[in-house]
């Protein structure tokens, strides 16, 4: 018989026990902040690649994310210059070009009399790598960054890196405060930085150097990684719609081949234009956050991830293309990998993830051609120079064109002010003649642009992407299907849905499970962090956090 007071101990055990499994069968509450936070930015990805794909996709990878986090099903950007550059840099400052400044990859500098690239600065030295890929800083992007506002809350505590295979990428997706940025380096195959962020590269980047997996990489052939024959949602294999790597346009591609110079000389930018581009800048950010350790402590940290492959892939064989499909469904797989390892590391409930894209990209217009639609390329090698006639004999011999780049007309203005010429009535007449070329939708001058309040429609878009001090005179708009003519299969630089429309998908720390239907700006991403995190939104962000996420 038992006593009563060992029946109160078996009772005690039996109710605590049951507490126990209830407990840990139910929801976990959150921690009050996450340990990581993930930024992953996919260059050059239209929303429609995964409702195109999906059914090939793992559960692992982008599915994981979808079926377990908040996914923005209409999230746009709601300018023109739908470009690499301006995409990280909307993203992480919660603004429009026209208030952070990154215009466009490249653009004029009218000071300097020559274009620029968005985070080029020669003040800063190389670190690692050749010397013309390493002098690069944030110093022309304007506002602050979410990431900055984290590294101020934090006293400086919190530790950000950025890791992409192009500077802008690393650079602008981080912003100024970032304790390291890391880029790969096309004549070196090498990651290398600058010295706006260190001295020397640490031990662990030369470590991973050493293992030269470029080199083991371009030994390779790429191969598709299912029976061609099952790539049904693209193009033949044997379309003539591409570009292809170095005019070879048909799997498989034997990278030695394509990658040698001669016999002892690499080209590593043929990297890019495979799958294997991505699994090395995955492979490389899992480096950077057990090296760094990042999230080891109770300060949040953040990286910021970009794979760019598909973009090099785009331009070259157009986005209905096998190789297009083959790069995403590997992308899928690695970025698989990286989930995995982050889970497995902290903790579903210890990682804040956001992925999105920087910008979409059109079809190829000989593909849309041969379907019956009206579209087509835009030479503004014979526009400008026709233009330069048409103003010789208007106006008298000169130099009336400064330059010319990403369909932005840069001006003489000294010439013409010297002349006593009206800028806005010049603009104008350099406005009304480029209207009448093959392509071209709209123009609209800055003298327009700096007086006139626009409030939807595609004008809005355009004044979006202008910034007074480094935006041209005269902004040229293409019809939709039409892209500039630069030797590309196709292209992004527009303001039309297959250029601005991107998934955005939210997982891991505080965010719901849920689709979330309504248009969704993407300068609402960086507010979005702030408001989770409950600190200062980025300083020239005026947008709403996507309060669906966490309620």
């Amino acid at each position: 018989m038992l006593k009563t007071g060992n029946l109160f101990f078996i009772v005690f055990l039996f109710f605590t026990s049951l507490f126990n499994v209830t407990a840990q069968s139910g929801p976990k509450i959150p921690p009050g902040k996450p340990k990581l936070i993930v930024g992953i930015v996919i260059e050059q990805m239209r929303y429609e690649y995964l409702p195109r794909y999906w059914d090939k996709l793992s559960d692992k990878g982008f599915k994981r994310l979808i079926n377990g986090g908040s996914f923005c099903r209409n999230a746009r950007y709601n300018y023109l210059f739908t470009q690499s550059a301006p995409g990280h840099s909307t993203i992480s400052t919660g603004s429009y070009p026209s208030e952070h400044g990154i215009v466009s990859d490249d653009w004029f500098n009218r000071l300097l009399n020559k274009k620029i690239y968005a985070t080029s600065d020669m003040k800063m030295l190389p670190v690692g790598g050749s010397f013309e890929t390493g002098q690069n800083s944030p110093a022309n992007l304007l506002p602050s960054t979410f990431s900055d506002e984290l590294k101020i809350f934090s006293n400086s505590r919190s530790k950000i890196i950025g890791v992409g295979m192009d500077p802008h990428a690393a650079i602008l997706s981080t912003g100024h405060m970032a304790d390291g940025a890391y880029w790969y380096d096309d004549k070196t195959g090498t990651w290398m930085s600058s010295s706006f962020y260190i001295d020397s590269l640490p031990g662990w980047v030369n470590e991973f150097n050493n293992k030269a997996l470029p080199d083991i990489y371009l030994e390779r052939i790429w191969k598709p990684l299912f029976p061609i024959g099952e790539y049904t949602e693209s193009q033949p294999d044997t379309s003539r719609y591409v570009k292809g790597i170095k005019n070879q346009k048909n799997f498989p591609y034997d990278l030695d081949i394509l990658s040698r110079i001669n016999r002892n000389q690499r080209d590593y930018s043929v990297l890019r234009y495979t799958p294997f581009g991505d699994t090395y800048v995955k492979d490389f950010a899992i480096t950077a956050i057990l090296e760094e350790e990042l999230g080891k402590d109770d300060i949040t940290d953040m990286i910021t991830i970009s794979f760019s492959v598909l973009d090099f892939i785009g331009h070259a064989f157009g986005p209905n293309s096998v190789e297009m499909e083959d790069a995403f469904l590997s992308l899928d797989r690695d970025l698989a990998h990286l989930l995995d390892f982050l889970e497995d590391t902290f903790g579903k409930e210890n990682i804040l993830i956001y992925l999105t894209a920087a910008h979409g990209i059109s079809a190829s217009p000989q593909l849309l051609e041969s379907k019956g639609l009206t579209t087509g390329k835009f030479s503004s090698l014979k526009a400008i120079s026709l233009l330069k006639s048409y103003l010789n004999v208007t106006y008298g011999e000169g130099d009336w064109v400064l330059g010319y780049h990403g369909q932005q007309i840069f001006l003489n203005r000294n010439l013409i002010e010297d002349s006593r010429l009206s800028l806005e009535n010049f603009q104008t007449r350099v406005a009304g003649f480029i209207i009448q070329f093959s392509g071209v939708a709209n123009t609209v001058t800055s003298s327009t642009l700096q007086t006139t309040q626009f409030t939807g429609g595609i004008n809005e878009k355009i004044r979006n992407s202008f910034n007074q001090a480094r935006s041209g005179d005269v902004i040229i708009n293409l019809k939709p299907g039409w892209i500039e003519e630069n030797g590309n299969v196709a292209e992004h630089n527009s303001a039309w849905s297959y250029d601005v429309h991107v998934p955005l998908v939210w997982y891991g720390w505080k965010v719901l499970r849920k689709v979330i239907h309504r248009r969704v700006d993407i300068i609402e991403i960086a507010p979005t962090l702030s408001y989770m995190l409950n600190i200062s939104y980025p300083n020239a962000s005026t947008a709403d956090p996507i309060q669906e996420v966490v309620k």
